[in-house]
């Protein structure tokens, strides 16, 4: 990672997080406890790996500041409210999250529900309000962010996800799974990201597609191997829960290394998609190094 990535990344990652405190409720709103946990899992804490890429992929088309600021609050807004819901005793039932108690141990599982229900609307409330973007585009941008988060999408993978534990599946189901759950709102961060700069040509998000689909297994497989490899110190959430849980991975059923290697042949796969647009590509590039790369 060269220095001036690291230092694009660094700004990203703090504009996001002060766009994402003033797109929220303040803490001293009614009602108090909802809107202070609202902020306890969306503030301080993640990568930021789907604003990264609303960014990256606004630049190949000189996107407008304020509809990426939205369009990545948005993507981490249903994110964030994905992971308090995935945490819950009912789905996934986990007491660490980067590393801070989760929301339900933190407060309540009551407040966890609402919270998750206030953050997906909260959403596209901050979508829906972007003045910039021509009417046509911004629906086009809503309908988009809906269908990533949907059946279609990640809640699909999840359903999915919690329907196969203990079950044996084929890489191809593995896969299908995690293009939803996983794969979904990554490929939204980068075509919303484009779209908050022009229309895009068939050829262009062809190329954008396979790009995102590329890095969004290639994430899920990194997440397995760091899963299987790193400690909960490390890793911010509990290490080995997938595979204490019996759930199928890419390192339950491929192995070690050979996940690892998956993972570097679709970083590979993910640079090729994107050698239509040249060097404007460059910080996709390094965000498909850093999500096979990372260590955590």
């Amino acid at each position: 990672m060269t220095a001036a990535f690291d230092d694009w990344m660094k700004t990203v990652q703090a504009g996001a997080e002060q766009d994402l405190a003033s797109y929220l409720p303040g803490p001293e709103l009614l009602p108090l406890k909802l809107h202070q946990a609202m902020r306890y899992a969306l503030l301080g804490g993640g990568k930021r790996v789907r604003p990264l890429l609303v960014y990256a992929a606004g630049a190949l088309f000189g996107a407008d500041a304020e509809a990426l600021s939205r369009a990545a609050a948005a993507l981490e807004m249903i994110h964030a409210y994905s992971l308090v819901h995935d945490d819950m005793p009912c789905m996934d039932d986990d007491a660490l999250r980067r590393g801070k108690p989760t929301v339900h141990v933190a407060y309540d599982e009551a407040t966890a529900l609402l919270v998750g229900d206030a953050l997906q609307s909260q959403a596209f409330l901050v979508l829906a309000e972007a003045r910039s973007l021509p009417p046509a585009r911004q629906l086009a941008m809503l309908r988009l962010l809906a269908q990533a988060a949907g059946s279609a999408g990640m809640c699909g993978g999840q359903a999915i996800d919690l329907d196969s534990v203990g079950l044996s599946l084929t890489l191809e189901q593995l896969e299908q799974m995690h293009q939803l759950k996983t794969g979904a709102l990554l490929r939204a961060s980068v075509v919303l990201g484009a779209l908050a700069g022009k229309e895009l040509e068939p050829a262009e998000l062809d190329a954008l597609n396979d790009y995102a689909r590329a890095i969004g297994l290639a994430f899920q497989v990194v997440d397995d191997v760091l899963d299987a490899t790193a400690d909960s110190a490390t890793l911010g959430k509990t290490a080995g829960k997938d595979a204490a849980d019996n759930k199928p991975t890419y390192v339950s059923i491929l192995g070690l290394e050979p996940s690892r290697a998956l993972a570097e042949k679709l970083r590979l796969d993910a640079h090729a998609a994107l050698a239509p647009f040249g060097e404007k590509a460059a910080r996709l590039r390094e965000l498909a190094d850093l999500i096979v790369q990372r260590k955590a």
